[in-house]
């Protein structure tokens, strides 16, 4: 049970930081279907910057640094989208895919490239982190604990805050809803749909470094994510594009997710002897249920998708 516990925290966390960053972008008016590229993008920063910090570097020197690094990477990568959609009006779901399929192939060429020139005979696209990882964990009576568990409470707060107790949280809801009106009122659209594809950028980059680090000391990068981008739209569309909602969500699918590495334990699943891609797939097939149930109620901001011209009332 505590294994299980464990688990379903660890990607409860990851669904949890991918769905904010999510939810950031379309509370401003923009579809991030790319939340699967940034998560790669961010786990190619995270990873590169554990593989190549000095071996004798504190505990938190590593945990800060590979952050920063999959925070960065996250937000370059999201100004993709934002320049595609927001500069050039381009069509948001189509950009987002496309993006999807460039950052898994970009990040193995060019993890097989830093490979290649460290070692001719290495032409993996797979990064290892094995000392590294031991930062972000902490041993608590056989309970395996993770900082990002705690980061991704920390941010789900401050998520919330940001958004019903700030200005800027209410104008960036503003442009999502009617940004012609905010712009009546001296809101800058553009700036504001920017800093909510930056926010998701950064939010989804740190998400991609969770995933990588939740079960594994190394990473092949041509597997990706695994579809946990399109698994966090599922929890950000049954969340109702609300923090709060979006948290008991992800803990939901994190259950869910967290049965593939802990079904044997328990005796009843073990007894079923399904195959263990059953238990992969589930969370999978959860969120299509989810999701047909939940449609019609759906909440989503008025305007997103729309791209803004200031000319047009």
């Amino acid at each position: 049970m505590l294994l299980l516990i464990q688990y379903m925290l660890i990607f409860a966390s990851v669904l949890l930081l991918v769905a904010l960053g999510g939810c950031f972008a379309e509370h401003s008016g923009v579809i991030n279907i790319g939340l699967e590229g940034i998560m790669v993008a961010g786990a190619l920063g995270g990873a590169l910057m554990m593989k190549y910090l000095p071996a004798d570097s504190s505990a938190a020197a590593v945990v800060c640094l590979s952050i920063l690094a999959a925070m960065l990477c996250g937000i370059i990568y999201s100004l993709l989208l934002a320049v595609s959609a927001i500069n050039f009006k381009a069509d948001q779901t189509l950009v987002g895919t496309a993006m999807n399929l460039l950052a898994v192939a970009a990040a193995t060429v060019f993890v097989k490239a830093i490979n290649t020139a460290e070692n001719p005979n290495n032409v993996s696209a797979t990064i290892q982190y094995v000392n590294a990882k031991k930062a972000f964990l902490v041993n608590i009576g056989g309970f395996e604990f993770n900082w990002f568990m705690l980061l991704a409470v920390i941010l789900l707060i401050c998520a919330n805050v940001l958004l019903y107790r700030t200005k800027f949280g209410l104008r960036l809801m503003a442009c999502g809803e009617h940004p012609q009106a905010a712009d009546s009122v001296g809101i800058n659209v553009y700036k504001m749909r920017y800093a909510g594809v930056m926010l998701s950028g950064l939010l989804g980059g740190i998400g991609g470094l969770v995933y990588i680090t939740a079960g594994v000391s190394e990473w092949k990068f041509e597997n990706g994510v695994a579809g946990f981008g399109f698994l966090a739209l599922a929890v950000m569309i049954f969340g109702q594009w609300k923090p709060t909602r979006i948290a008991l969500a992800a803990l939901l699918f994190g259950l869910f997710r967290s049965l593939s590495n802990v079904y044997t334990g328990f005796p009843f699943l073990a007894n079923l002897n399904l195959p263990s891609n059953v238990y992969n797939m589930l969370p999978y097939i959860i969120s299509l249920i989810v999701l047909a149930l939940t449609s019609k109620r759906s909440a989503a901001p008025k305007a997103e998708g729309i791209p803004y011209d200031k000319g047009s009332r």
